[in-house]
């Protein structure tokens, strides 16, 4: 019985032959059978890979890039598609970059092809090696810019009236850049910039202390940062280039000056922001022309900024940004990159908050309330290429009680990640008047220096979050 049972049975066997060159297609199944623990279930088959969120770079601006040298010997060198990259990302490890330029997740819009309506823009891969055209907009996976997150806090204790050795130590470990001229460091969350009576280890107190370098006097403050945010913050090492910097952050017209070359180096000077807001804004792009004026509260103490009313009966300010989405709408929230043209009090958290309707993630002076519901709602995302929902999946080993976007009360997500400024070592003595023949060494120092610092803690942790939905 058993033989003739088997020899029926493999008359109904086919013989399947495979091709190593192109197997066949795998059948759909409606269900499959799952075994876990011990117990088969009946189920779905599991589903392909979702398409990687994709970070939007801003358009190539074309030559020379601020901060780099793109002329020799009267030459304009052109810029590669993987030269570009690596300049917006600077600090970000090469191989990572060339490792997703060979996998084939950088991609470019093509500006042949029509947009449909609901659906992302037609793009294509593209090769390390194509030179970059004006205008042309970049796509990469979020993942490049995924890092590894610190196990200590980002910010120092702020219980001792004096700075001890630890915490001057800490601080000379912030700095990215020192000259005769100027100092540049990566503040960090949580401290106050400019120090009173009731604030101690403020940022100047701590400058003075940490960042002399053998000079009679700390390096002084040029424009502030708040207390919750944190990125690249400039202060002035003389009296010379403490002036000259006061002057170049104002925003009063300012006229030309004999120099063509400081000119023109004043002219490229910028800041750029990424801000994590709740909600995202209806353009995509675009100019905040909104005027600010300061109010006082009921208790005649704490004073706020709004945005100024049409009638102009109160004082007020002019206050510009320029903001861009970097990315799709993940758990209620989108990155957007800030770029203040005026330098206001509070201009980007009220701007985000009023302007756009979005605020600030961790911003709850401005958007308490908005923050108080979006605690409370469930969210779900569509991915814009498949109209299929994202699924989060927290990363292992990650604890995101450190004020990230998951935690019960999030830290402000604010970060100062590039600033670009003339050279101000260089142009004391060019525009010395006493300094007729410069030596070569300082003519060939750069006009423009370019600086970009990496977000905090709490802020990595928000972006590895967001960006491991299609991970």
């Amino acid at each position: 019985m058993w033989r003739r049972g088997t020899r029926v049975l493999f008359r109904h066997v086919a013989r399947r032959e495979y091709s190593r060159v192109c197997p066949p297609p795998a059948k759909s199944a409606g269900t499959l059978i799952r075994v876990s623990n011990h117990v088969a279930r009946l189920g779905p088959p599991k589903e392909g890979p979702k398409p990687r969120q994709l970070l939007s770079l801003p358009p190539f601006p074309g030559h020379p890039l601020p901060g780099k040298r793109s002329h020799e010997d009267g030459v304009v060198s052109r810029v590669t598609a993987v030269s570009w990259v690596k300049y917006y990302f600077d600090g970000i490890y090469d191989s990572t970059i060339q490792s997703h330029f060979k996998q084939g997740l950088v991609q470019m819009e093509c500006p042949g092809l029509i947009e449909k309506e609901g659906q992302m823009k037609p793009m294509r891969k593209i090769r390390p090696s194509e030179v970059m055209e004006v205008g042309a907009r970049v796509y990469v996976p979020v993942s490049v810019a995924e890092s590894r997150v610190s196990r200590r806090f980002d910010c120092i204790p702020s219980g001792t009236l004096y700075p001890n050795a630890d915490e001057i130590e800490y601080l000379q470990r912030r700095v990215k850049y020192k000259d005769s001229a100027i100092i540049v460091l990566n503040k960090p969350p949580k401290l106050p910039v400019k120090g009173n009576l009731p604030v101690h280890n403020s940022m100047d107190a701590l400058a003075a202390a940490a960042l002399s370098y053998g000079n009679n006097e700390g390096p002084k403050l040029v424009h502030r940062l708040d207390r919750e945010s944190s990125g690249l913050h400039l202060m002035g090492r003389t009296k010379e280039s403490v002036s000259l910097l006061q002057w170049l952050y104002t925003d009063f017209n300012k006229g030309k000056s004999s120099c063509q070359a400081w000119d023109d180096a004043c002219e490229a000077r910028y800041q750029r922001y990424w801000a994590l807001v709740i909600g995202s804004p209806k353009e995509k792009e675009g100019l905040i022309c909104a005027p600010l004026s300061k109010v006082l509260l009921d208790n005649g103490k704490t004073e706020r900024v709004i945005l100024a009313h049409q009638s102009g009966l109160e004082a007020s300010q002019k206050a510009i940004t320029q903001y861009r989405v970097l990315g799709p709408t993940i758990h209620g929230c989108s990155w957007i990159e800030l770029r203040p043209l005026t330098s206001r009090k509070h201009q980007l958290r009220v701007h985000c908050a009023e302007a756009l309707g979005t605020p600030i993630v961790g911003d709850y002076k401005y958007g308490w309330f908005v923050h108080r519901r979006w605690k409370q709602m469930p969210h779900v995302d569509i991915e814009p290429t498949s109209g299929l929902p994202y699924k989060l999946r927290r990363p292992a080993g990650l604890d995101v009680q450190k004020g990230s976007v998951l935690s019960k009360v999030p830290l402000l997500h604010l970060h100062c990640r590039e600033l670009v400024l003339p050279n101000i070592a260089k142009f004391l003595l060019i525009l010395d008047q006493k300094l007729d023949n410069l030596h070569p060494a300082v003519c060939s120092k750069p006009d423009i220096l370019r600086f970009v610092a990496s977000m905090p803690s709490h802020m990595k942790i928000s972006w590895n979050l967001m960006s491991s939905y299609l991970v």
